[in-house]
């Protein structure tokens, strides 16, 4: 019988890695919030989290904290403060990127009149939405924002993980499991990776397993 194993480069099923972003509509613009989340949506988006709140000036001061030391960094306090906000957790497919090119850059009218701050921005200062930078800045927003959130491991952060702590016992488990051939192999491993489990000084009971 031919190998019918595919390999990750000829599976004909294409992997997706979801992203996700933090998306705010900011107090300029609140009051299309119903418009702009219906965009959202069908730009492919799925809204995973949705929290409607007004920041404090020292809360603003800690989430723009990038922003420090800019002369337009006290109007950017007030006015981020000035009223109530809708903070959005988004996810997709390159959902950064995705947002941040359908809200446009901050001087957007003259030069991105489709996007979505040239519609609904009132000013360079009072530009109506946000949208995290990067990967590593969504984390942190998300986290600011929606502080119950569980973090979701980068595909890096997964395959060091598993290549640290994880493959090695599991190849030597799978090594010993050849070699006995046990009756029940799920039981057998399950004993085994248990009684060598690297993190685990000592181990005594049985496991009931399949």
């Amino acid at each position: 019988m031919a190998d019918e194993t595919c390999t990750e480069e000829e599976s004909p099923f294409p992997r997706i890695y979801v992203e996700r972003t933090l998306a705010i509509i900011k107090p300029d613009a609140i009051h299309k919030s119903e418009e702009i989340e219906d965009i959202i949506l069908t730009s492919g988006f799925t809204i995973l989290q949705r929290r409607k709140l007004q920041l404090s000036p020292e809360q603003c001061s800690d989430f723009y904290t990038e922003h420090h030391g800019k002369l337009t960094f006290p109007k950017l306090t007030a006015y981020m403060s000035s009223g109530p906000i809708i903070a959005l957790t988004l996810a997709r497919d390159n959902a950064i990127a995705h947002w941040k090119n359908i809200i446009g850059p901050i001087k957007a009218s003259d030069t991105h009149p489709e996007c979505l701050r040239a519609k609904y921005a009132t000013s360079e200062l009072e530009n109506a939405l946000h949208g995290s930078e990067s990967f590593h800045v969504a984390e942190r927003e998300i986290k600011f924002m929606f502080p119950n959130t569980l973090t979701v491991p980068t595909r890096e952060e997964t395959e060091e993980y598993l290549s640290r702590y994880v493959n090695q016992t599991l190849l030597q488990g799978l090594t010993e499991l050849c070699k006995h051939k046990p009756l029940n192999p799920c039981v057998w491993l399950a004993e085994w990776l248990l009684k060598n489990n690297p993190n685990k000084a000592v181990y005594s009971g049985d496991v009931s397993l399949c």
